[in-house]
């Protein structure tokens, strides 16, 4: 059985099929929950803004026009649904990176301390320019997708792209250095006493 396209599922929707957004929601979920968690490195918050989404999609189930890429349309919301919440509320709460979810499977120690690293060297970056790698690479818009939800040019996505990307290695670069140097310190202090003493055998 062909799974029903997402733009299919949705004009269900708007034409009074609630039981479908069940199935968008399902589809959605988890990568909505993790593109506001990478973005405000608050859970509960993603939580509440993931719900508030599938709330307004039905509140404007109306708006949607047949072949509107639904992906780009949901992120519109998306993204309107946390400038909203921060018009309303300070941005109080402190990032912790516990609060992030992997961004892909790690199998080892050195490819778990990677991910941590990513993950914090993303949130070193502007928001605006954490928020357009999140689009492109972790929820794999179209840089045509990424240009009309942010009212810009092609040639523009892809400077800013490339410019987040560039801060994002650099970030990384110097989280590594920085993780390898307190490494090297706590296994040096850990030695310090044996050096000191001889050895019994």
């Amino acid at each position: 059985m062909t799974l029903a396209p997402d733009e299919d599922l949705m004009l269900q929707v708007r034409d009074g099929a609630g039981e479908m957004l069940g199935v968008l929601f399902d589809r959605y979920q988890t990568p909505l929950f993790n593109f506001y968690s990478k973005l405000t490195g608050d859970r509960a918050l993603s939580e509440d803004l993931v719900q508030e989404v599938f709330l307004r999609i039905l509140k404007y189930r109306q708006s949607y026009r047949p072949g509107t890429p639904f992906r780009a349309w949901v992120y519109q919301i998306a993204r309107n649904a946390r400038i909203d919440h921060f018009r309303k509320f300070s941005r109080e709460k402190a990032f912790e990176p516990e609060m992030l979810p992997p961004v892909f499977p790690a199998d080892s120690a050195q490819e778990r301390q990677e991910v941590e690293l990513l993950q914090l060297a993303l949130q070193q970056l502007r928001e605006e320019k954490r928020e357009i790698l999140l689009l492109c690479r972790f929820q794999e818009l179209k840089y045509e997708e990424i240009a009309a939800l942010l009212g810009c040019e092609l040639n523009t996505v892809r400077s800013r792209i490339h410019r987040a990307l560039q801060d994002l290695r650099k970030a990384f670069q110097r989280l590594a250095q920085d993780s390898l140097l307190r490494r090297a310190e706590a296994a040096a202090a850990k030695n310090l006493p044996a050096q000191g003493g001889r050895h019994e055998v």
